[in-house]
């Protein structure tokens, strides 16, 4: 029987989960139902208390509740949530996770949802998941429903909302315990692409598919970068081939899909091999072109549609970027192959494109030249990103690469467990 963790704030919420339990229990799932209040005592029995998840944080909960502040009590219960959440997990008594909450406390449950393996069923029912929803799902498969009221008592809309999210994961749950793969288990490898970078994403793809793996590509708008690293993190992937290092342009100057200072550093940690390239490091992007800041209103712009404006990196960006670059790569603890397009890094750097610089391309060169160690293969070919030879050049070496290292990743059980 499949099991749903109901986690949320039983001293303000009770009737709303109570409802949610009847309903999750009437679908044939388990409940187990975890109390993160500290306002109040809980309207209904908990089977985890809040002494037990403040204590998971280190925290005393009456302490909590004597500071009287909100914000502190918030972070330390989300702290003491995530980890009662994974020990449930690991104990194989999570199928899927549900929670309601309005900012406070979608902050609270998606902290400890974004603990959980991918593929896990996560649903948050909350007042602002018809806003901006990234701070909550982050690079995970979170669901958010909107709950259109505000999650006050049982009434004929919140019912209604209440039903759907209850069946919503309930099935979800039932058929993530039942879950039989496919009988092809191919190893994975993570590609990053931009459509600057499409063709040789493709082209390398293609390559890869017929030699006997699964590539799965991840757009390089933040959230993919970041939601390809989880997956390296988390065990799923063989290798990384690491096309598009833009998000890293982004992270520099300001841009709006930066996906973090750690940014190329998961698949190092974890000692994957990697086939990295510079794609697209030529850019930054901001939406429509009014709402380029300031300060960039007269570098080179590109308006690439009516909603995304792209920036040309400078040869001082470019030079900081081919540190920053180097320095992450010289850090990683497996096989590093590093693919430099001398002819242009994305289909708008080439000569005669819009973003054509030499000069900033020579200091992003320079700078990597610099600052890479030896153990990082370089291989600068006279082409550029986008030359399908390029692309099978970067195929052939990350095949070749995975199978020098016996890689067996990607073959992790398929409920997320190690095992």
């Amino acid at each position: 029987m499949a099991t749903v963790v109901l986690l949320g704030t039983l001293d303000t919420k009770g009737e709303e989960y109570a409802e949610l339990r009847r309903r999750i229990e009437a679908d044939g799932c388990d409940v187990v139902l975890v109390d993160a209040g500290i306002v109040a005592e809980p309207q209904i029995p908990p089977d985890v208390t809040r002494q037990e998840v403040a204590a998971a944080a280190g925290v005393d909960v009456d302490v909590l509740a004597a500071a009287n502040d909100r914000g502190a009590a918030v972070t330390a219960m989300g702290h003491g949530a995530t980890e009662v959440v994974k020990r449930l997990f690991a104990e194989g008594r999570l199928d899927g996770i549900l929670a309601l909450g309005g900012s406070n406390g979608s902050a609270l449950a998606t902290e400890a949802m974004r603990a959980l393996p991918v593929g896990v069923p996560k649903l948050m029912v909350s007042t602002v998941a018809s806003g901006d929803t990234r701070p909550y799902v982050g690079a995970v498969d979170i669901a958010m429903m909107y709950s259109v009221v505000d999650i006050a008592g049982i009434n004929r809309v919140s019912e209604r909302i209440l039903a759907n999210a209850a069946a919503a994961i309930a099935g979800m749950a039932r058929a993530y315990a039942n879950f039989v793969p496919s009988s092809e288990q191919r190893l994975l490898i993570g590609a990053t692409m931009f459509g600057v970078t499409t063709p040789c994403v493709t082209a390398a793809r293609q390559d890869l598919e017929r030699r006997g793996y699964e590539v799965l590509v991840f757009h390089a708008t933040g959230t993919g970068g970041q939601s390809m690293e989880a997956l390296a993190t988390d065990g799923f992937l063989a290798g990384v081939l690491d096309i598009t290092t833009t998000e890293l342009a982004d992270d520099l100057a300001g841009g709006v899909l930066s996906a973090g200072p750690d940014r190329l550093e998961a698949a190092g940690r974890k000692g994957l091999p990697q086939v990295v390239s510079i794609g697209a490091l030529d850019m930054v992007n901001f939406g429509p072109i009014d709402s380029v800041p300031e300060k960039y209103r007269e570098r080179t712009l590109f308006k690439h549609n009516p909603a995304v404006t792209l920036m040309r990196t400078t040869p001082e960006e470019c030079a900081q970027l081919g540190r920053t670059l180097a320095a992450k790569l010289n850090a990683a603890t497996g096989p590093v192959a590093l693919f430099i397009p001398l002819r242009g890094v994305s289909m708008i750097a080439v000569e005669g494109g819009v973003f054509y610089d030499p000069a900033a391309d020579r200091a992003l060169l320079d700078a990597i030249h610099a600052e890479i160690g030896p153990q990082i293969e370089i291989h600068e070919l006279d082409m550029e990103i986008n030359d399908p030879r390029f692309a099978a050049a970067m195929a052939d070496r990350m095949d070749a690469m995975i199978r020098e290292s016996g890689n067996g990743a990607g073959k992790r059980r398929d409920d997320g467990r190690d095992g």
